[in-house]
């Protein structure tokens, strides 16, 4: 149950997130915007990791395959592509379709097993119910 509110907590927060950077952007530039959002999400993961565990930052060499590491240049695309995305849709219509992309890539990665995932078996209620949301999303975007 936990794990399903930190979900919820965590897709609120993202939406909140792209119309705060959507608006910063405005105000400045996309990379100057996205820099600052880097910049800031890093002093706050600095400051939690000296408020908790601490553990030193050579565990990292540790990390197999090398590619794993390039989850925050992986995020400042995301950034970039949120802020665009919001600007050019709308938060609701960015969140959707950033919501079924994320969906679609997400159960790919599963059902082939890629990434170190465990792999699980192709289930046609899950392609069935994501299909049910690609129909809500063009019905949302309908006019």
């Amino acid at each position: 149950m936990i794990g399903f509110l930190i979900a919820l907590v965590s897709g609120a927060l993202m939406s909140v997130q792209g119309v705060f950077n959507t608006q910063v952007t405005k105000a400045s530039s996309i990379w100057v915007a996205s820099a600052f959002v880097q910049i800031s999400a890093f002093a706050v993961c600095i400051g939690a990791w000296l408020l908790t565990d601490r553990t030193s930052f050579a565990t990292l060499t540790k990390v197999e395959p090398k590619y794993m590491l390039l989850g925050g240049a992986i995020g400042a695309f995301i950034t970039y592509t949120v802020i665009k995305s919001m600007d050019m849709l709308g938060p609701a219509r960015a969140v959707m379709l950033i919501v079924i992309s994320q969906l679609i890539v997400a159960y790919v990665i599963e059902i082939f097993g890629m990434f170190g995932v465990e792999k699980q078996p192709l289930e046609w209620r899950k392609i069935f119910g994501m299909l049910i949301a690609i129909i809500g999303i063009v019905i949302f975007k309908w006019k």
